[in-house]
């Protein structure tokens, strides 16, 4: 099997957005850097790309300085890809959706927009089982859940045992 890494698109911000992933992310780390020399087509010294990893999982980021008014630089980006956060505590994932939103937009259910306009999803451990059902109790679940910005799975805890 290949291995699959998400590649991911900006002009110009690929090294400022991997050093602030990999500064919010516990055991995460750049592992490679690649620039553009005198022939281009990015300014001599720029990143072409830079390899990173979050949490043990790689990532590429590319640098395209080919924007033009025909072909955005988030031609790519927008609304075709979407970053999973799995956290294991409540307070990992406060704190996660309050480092991604900096600069960014809070949107509902969990998501996040940051500020390079990745979507992130951070979710709570325990939240599938609260939703999944088809009884009661987890349609309470599912209703305060999308009524949420950030997800509090204490609270949808408790409107799960209501």
């Amino acid at each position: 099997m290949p291995s699959i890494i998400p590649f991911l698109w900006f002009n110009g911000q690929a090294e400022e957005a991997a050093q602030f992933y990999v500064s919010i992310f516990k055991n995460s780390k750049i592992t490679d850097v690649s620039r553009y020399g005198e022939a281009g087509p990015g300014p001599a010294g720029a990143v072409v790309t830079i390899d990173f990893e979050l949490d043990g999982q790689p990532f590429i980021a590319l640098n395209d300085f080919s924007e033009t008014p025909e072909r955005p630089s988030d031609e790519f980006s927008q609304g075709k890809i979407a970053l999973f956060a799995s956290c294991k505590t409540q307070a990992e994932c406060d704190e996660l959706w309050q480092k991604l939103s900096e600069g960014g937009r809070k949107l509902p259910c969990g998501w996040v927009a940051d500020r390079y306009g990745f979507a992130w999803n951070l979710v709570p451990a325990g939240l599938r089982e609260l939703i999944s059902g088809e009884d009661d109790r987890s349609k309470r679940a599912m209703r305060a859940m999308l009524q949420m910005e950030r997800l509090d799975i204490d609270e949808l805890r408790r409107v799960y045992n209501a």
